[in-house]
């Protein structure tokens, strides 16, 4: 779940502790508190930003650069200011400072520091800050040299900007009003005849450029229902109307084309509620410079830490971690990174226990932030918080009785082990598998997706390693009874789709973007997209007397869908071959992939993992690596997928190693300096558990089982291989329909009515009210209030209560003469609680 909805979710069920616990209050009663107190949770839970006051000098101020060479008509450059305050710490100045040019004949200049060339000649502008002023030397050349546009250079970067080409407007697949352009440009050559051609020639009118139908819309010449997107006066403006005066150029094949670009500053160091801008140059083919700042989009990985507008404005928040800010021009991208440290300073530091290397690579980052990790959780919450992260089911009320009551060391790492152990083990990551993997008895029918996931579950209950399981996955051949595996290629069909898919869940990489056009956000290209695809187009099925055979049989050739151009099968980062690799190509993918040295592979497993026992992944999604989503700790990550390959992929001795690092073991109780975190691991995350667990949670807590439609009785939600399964509660809490590889289609956010459901639900209620259920056993076989009461807190809580709870409780009992009610009563007001809810 996102920790903004988090936070707002933890304040409505936490409405539940405030008064299940207050014995004189009736069910109903509870009910209507917890009602009535929703709209005021509405209106207060807003944010609130507080102003950094801090009074700052600055000993140096400094603009990049000093000395700037302009060269052409109406060339632009923005200059960035800098202050050094308290000694290292490095400030944005550039919206704040003072600029005034010295020589307007040659040289503009802006309030915010964007240099114009105004003609040929040398000159300079004037940078001042407080009592600080700094000169910065200035040449023009070619000022009156016009310049050839080039559609794909000059125009299609002003359609991005401003949105035209989005999938929003006019990039979505109909078009807008008629008017259709390819999303992000991806098709120059399509969007420029949209533009010359289509529309009976009436967007465009070069012998009176203004009264172009593209021109007129955008400045608000005539309705247009993006609104006006572009002013007059703008330099966009006049770019478009010059190159439609100019006969709507497309332009030169040799024309130079942008190679990469360079956000400036690269990273920084940024206190709460301060603010950076940023710089982007392209380097084109020829060696030019162009500042594209004002054409460039940019978007944060992270807008809890800091957020980035439309001009490349950073804007950091009051949580400290670290962000990066992905900058895309022309298919080139580059990352601004930020650490944002605690506004206030560590003191009384202690020295935390280092259980292995994880600590330390932890502890090593939220030094660098001026956070204090919390301390260790205690016997209980570990117990709970093992046992749902590794089996997806709750201890009982005898396991969590001799845990606690055992004081032996060692005890922690020993439950781990039994719990790998566990039938349930297989169940539970069978279950998470199967979504990944699209088990879908839809698409592959009853016995299909049994059989799929049999073997998925099969190889978790042996251990099989990881690389062997992709393995078997990729190369899947022969038939499906012997190798289902294969299954995965009947459910998704299409081989781009295929590629798409074995690259997310397997790589982490979401390649299916560059199907169309250039990633938007990484380097992968259309190329990249072909080159996978043309793996899996070798595979096909045939029929026979034992059921389907995947073959790979025929040897097919990929096309380039804009240059026409054959595509050959080569993996992500390699370069293309001259050639198909004989034989079954997959084989030389899966080679790739499992390789010890793939940087991708390992990292992908390793990340997944750290997300489910953390509660976010080193890189969030999971399932988005790409260079403008870095990891929050790289050395973390490193360490982590290194320290796996090692152990030969072995996911049992991955589990081991997360679970007794300290990091895992941390305490979900904030303290002073980590109580805005929820990046670097300095305590534990409250995490909604799934749908299947929580409802297993229920049944067994109540003691009363589900009969699922269409499977054995006894079968637990975990067991549930069939996503289709027809069930109100599973589907209100997120149980996902298996449509893509995607991990956000396991819906984690929580809502009302899922809160309301818990309180309210008649079959959840029949449960707890069962004659045959736990309620009623306790009640009938431990005649002792007090030890009732501490039954009641083992089973759904794994602890024994505390002074304070055993006494509110015993109260209740007290005060009510029909002493089952009253134990139904506590056990539904425990099970609307966060703790029972959440695992933390």
């Amino acid at each position: 779940m996102s920790r903004g909805d988090q936070q707002e979710t933890l304040s409505l069920i936490s409405l539940a502790d405030a008064f299940c616990f207050t014995p004189s209050i009736s069910r109903q009663m509870r009910l209507t508190i917890f009602v009535s107190t929703l709209t005021a949770i509405a209106i207060t839970s807003a944010p609130v930003i507080h102003a950094d006051e801090e009074s700052v000098s600055y000993s140096q101020v400094t603009v990049d650069p000093v000395n700037v060479e302009l060269v052409g008509p109406n060339a632009r450059f923005r200059l960035l200011v800098y202050g050094n305050a308290k000694g290292t710490r490095v400030v944005d100045l550039t919206r704040s400072a003072t600029f005034r040019t010295q020589s307007p004949a040659v040289v503009e200049i802006s309030r915010d520091g964007n240099l114009r060339a105004v003609a040929d000649g040398h000159g300079s502008v004037e940078v001042v800050v407080g009592k600080h002023k700094v000169q910065v030397k200035v040449k023009v050349s070619e000022s009156t040299i016009p310049r050839t546009l080039n559609f794909e250079n000059d125009i299609i970067p002003i359609f991005s900007r401003y949105g035209c080409n989005a999938s929003g407007c006019h990039g979505k697949a109909e078009g807008q009003n008629g008017f259709k352009l390819s999303v992000f440009g991806f098709n120059p050559e399509a969007d420029r005849v949209a533009l010359k051609d289509e529309g009976r020639g009436r967007r465009v009118f070069p012998t009176v450029p203004d009264r172009s139908l593209l021109l007129q819309k955008a400045a608000g010449g005539l309705p247009h229902g993006g609104g006006i997107r572009i002013r007059r006066n703008a330099a966009e403006y006049k770019t478009l109307r010059s190159w439609i005066a100019a006969g709507m150029p497309f332009g030169d094949e040799s024309d130079p084309r942008v190679v990469s670009i360079d956000v400036a500053p690269n990273e920084r160091r940024m206190s709460t509620n301060s603010q950076q801008q940023l710089r982007v140059v392209a380097t084109y083919s020829d060696g030019r410079k162009v500042d594209v700042t004002d054409h460039a989009r940019f978007q944060s990985n992270n807008e809890t830490l800091a957020r980035v507008d439309e001009f490349g404005i950073v804007r950091a928040g009051e949580n400290p971690g670290e962000v990066a800010v992905m900058a895309s021009y022309m298919g080139a991208v580059d990352v601004f990174r930020s650490l944002i440290p605690q506004k206030r300073a560590r003191t009384d530091i202690p020295s935390p226990t280092v259980l292995n290397f994880i600590d330390e690579l932890v502890d090593a980052k939220l030094s660098k932030l001026n956070i204090v990790p919390s301390g260790l959780c205690d016997d209980a919450d570990f117990l709970r918080r093992v046992h749902l992260d590794i089996i997806g089911t709750l201890p009982t009320a005898i396991e969590a009785r001799a845990f606690l009551n055992d004081k032996k060391p060692g005890r922690r790492r020993k439950l781990v082990d039994d719990l790998l152990k566990r039938p349930e083990y297989a169940d539970f990551w069978a279950l998470k598998w199967a979504d990944l993997l699209r088990v879908d008895r839809l698409k592959l029918g009853h016995k299909g997706a049994y059989n799929y996931y049999r073997w998925i579950r099969d190889s978790f209950a042996s251990n099989r390693s990881y690389n062997q399981f992709a393995r078997e996955i990729v190369t899947a051949t022969g038939s499906l009874n012997d190798a289902p595996s294969g299954y995965l290629y009947k459910a998704v069909g299409d081989p781009g789709k295929v590629a798409s898919t074995v690259s997310q869940v397997l790589l982490g990489v979401r390649l299916e973007c560059a199907q169309c056009h250039h990633h938007p956000y990484d380097r992968w290209s259309q190329s990249d997209y072909y080159g996978m695809q043309s793996f899996f187009t070798q595979v096909k099925f045939k029929g026979s007397p034992r059921g389907a055979i995947l073959t790979t049989l025929t040897n097919p050739t990929t096309k380039h869908p804009r240059y026409g151009t054959n595509v050959f099968a080569h993996a992500l980062m390699e370069p293309q071959p001259t050639a198909n690799p004989p034989g079954d190509r997959r084989k030389v993918l899966a080679d790739w992939m499992t390789d010890a040295k793939n940087p991708l592979f390992a990292q992908n497993l390793v990340n997944r993992m750290w997300a489910h026992f953390l509660g976010r992944g080193i890189i969030e999604p999971v399932d988005d690596v790409r260079l403008t989503n870095p990891p929050t700790n790289p050395e973390l990550l490193s360490g982590l997928s290194k320290r796996f390959v090692e152990s030969g992929f072995n996911i049992h001795e991955l589990i081991r190693t997360i679970t007794s690092s300290r990091t895992y073991q941390l305490s979900s109780t904030p303290n002073a300096t980590n109580e805005r975190d929820e990046q670097n691991y300095s305590r534990a995350l409250f995490k909604r558990v799934d749908a299947e667990v929580l409802f297993d949670a229920i049944c067994q807590t109540t003691g009363v089982s589900e009969k699922f439609r269409g499977m054995p009785t006894g079968y637990r939600a975990i067991q549930l291989w069939d996503s289709q399964v027809p069930h109100y509660f599973l589907r209100l809490f997120g149980r996902p329909i298996r449509a893509t590889p995607c991990e956000c289609e396991r819906t984690a956010e929580t809502n009302v009515s899922q809160v309301l459901h818990i309180l309210n639900s008649p079959k959840i209620h029949d449960k707890l009210s069962h004659d045959g259920g736990r309620i009623a056993k306790l009640v009938r076989t431990v005649p002792d209030d007090g030890r009732l009461i501490e039954e009641l807190y083992l089973t759904f809580y794994s602890r024994f209560p505390s002074a304070d709870e055993l006494a509110t409780a015993a109260s209740y009992f007290n005060e009510n003469a029909n002493r089952r009610q009253a134990a139904e009563d506590i056990a539904w007001s425990m099970m609307n609680t966060v703790e029972f809810l959440f695992n933390h």
